[in-house]
Parts: structure tokens; C-alpha cells; sequence
């Protein structure tokens, strides 16, 4: 499995950071200001970094749990945003649902890992290429500096493929 030309561009943009934190500011301004990071995004992987600070710190002095789940939520769908590009067909994704769960505390900066891409490209692939939705649960897993396990997520993402345009609909390109 590899990206194809437009999911190839599209993770190359997330990768440098001026383009991807003006992009954030503008559609995710939470994970902007929350200063979250996409570090990796291969066919194997995503990472996301989930910096320390006081941006993302609970009163209690570990990272928020929203800004964990933020983490883990961006490394399942940046690697769907890049490989549905490639889909023959438009597809929708929509998380729609998270489980947590939080082996340790967070008191500085983490790093949020999905390994499921091949499995994302997969459920894509289907979708775009039947009627039927199609329901992906994915991991990610949360670590901090010294490499321990803090927390672990399951995102459920649903992906459908959208109808096809209406011939008497016009284009945006006649309107």
C-alpha cells in the first residue's frame, strides 16, 4: 500500500509546518492552539505530538483528557484525509465514536501513534466502491517522552461514499 499522487501531495503538505498550522488555525483551531504536531505519516503510520505546557494541562498538573483524545483523533483521520483523495469516488468520513483508556499519567509532551493506515486505506477503498457505509474502529496510542504506554484509544470512523453529481446539477465551474 502506498499513497497515490494526491494523497502523496497531500502528506507532504501536512508534514511541513507553516502550511499545516495556517490550514489548522483555519479548520481545527482547537488543535492549533493546542499546538498539536503530525510528525509521521507513511503507509504504516501517523504520529502526532501533543506538546507539554499549559495549553493542555488539567488542573491536576497531567494533559487534559480532551487533548489526548484531540491527539489520537488526528493520527487515525490525517492518514484517511490523504488516502481518500486517492479514492476513485468521493468519500465522507465522520468519527463516531471513542473509547479511552488511561494506563498512566501525562505530565509533559506525548506522542499519539496509529498503525492501523493499511486497514484505513482498506475501509476507504471499499467505500468508494459500494453503497454500504463502512465502520472502522483504529488505535491509537498514546506514549510519553520515555516511551510508556499512557493511554490507549479506539476512533470508530465511518466512511461512505458520496452520490455521484446530478447531470442537471450544475458544476461549480458553471455557476
Amino acid at each position: 500500500m502506498s499513497f497515490g499522487p494526491a494523497g502523496e501531495a497531500m502528506r507532504r503538505r501536512v508534514l511541513r509546518g507553516l502550511p499545516l498550522t495556517l490550514w489548522m488555525w483555519r479548520m481545527l483551531p482547537l488543535a492549533a492552539f493546542a499546538g498539536l504536531r503530525i510528525t509521521r505519516l507513511d503507509e504504516h503510520a501517523c504520529c502526532v505530538r501533543l506538546p507539554g505546557g499549559w495549553r493542555t494541562r488539567n488542573p491536576f498538573g497531567s494533559a487534559y483528557f480532551a487533548a489526548q483524545a484531540m491527539a489520537a483523533e488526528m493520527s487515525s483521520g490525517a492518514p484517511a484525509l490523504a488516502l481518500r483523495d486517492d479514492a476513485p469516488r468521493s468519500v465522507s468520513m465522520l468519527p463516531v465514536g471513542v473509547r479511552a483508556s488511561y494506563v498512566k499519567r501525562l505530565s509533559g509532551p506525548g506522542t499519539f501513534t496509529c498503525e492501523d493506515v493499511p486497514a484505513i486505506a482498506g475501509a476507504i477503498a471499499r467505500a468508494a466502491a459500494t453503497d454500504e457505509p463502512q465502520l472502522l474502529v483504529v488505535r491509537s496510542t498514546g506514549r510519553n517522552t520515555a516511551g510508556d504506554v499512557v493511554a490507549e484509544f479506539e476512533v470508530s470512523w465511518s466512511f461512505k461514499r458520496r452520490p455521484a453529481p446530478s447531470r442537471d446539477t450544475p458544476s461549480r465551474d458553471e455557476s
